[in-house]
């Protein structure tokens, strides 16, 4: 029956993957259990629609300059920022 969920254990979505993946293809949801509790479900991907190039034009201004070597001085106030706590 489409659109049910069924649950597998782990083991058994690792030994029958493609057997399962078939079935979300068919539009059924598996759930996947480790010791009766659902750790995670298949649901069958959503077609991602074609991006549209350009979709930003006239939107976006990137100032002169920008992509410029940093001086000595910049590039030295680089050095005393820590990268992490």
């Amino acid at each position: 029956m489409p659109g049910a969920t069924r649950t597998v254990n782990i083991q058994e979505a690792k030994t029958h993957l493609s057997r399962l993946l078939r079935e979300v293809e068919a539009g059924e949801v598996i759930a996947i259990a480790r010791a009766g509790r659902v750790v995670a479900r298949l649901v069958r991907a959503e077609e991602a629609s074609p991006r549209a190039w350009g979709c930003f034009e006239g939107q976006v201004h990137i100032q002169d300059g920008v992509f410029d070597p940093l001086s000595d001085g910049e590039a030295s106030e680089w050095d005393d920022i820590p990268v992490a706590p």
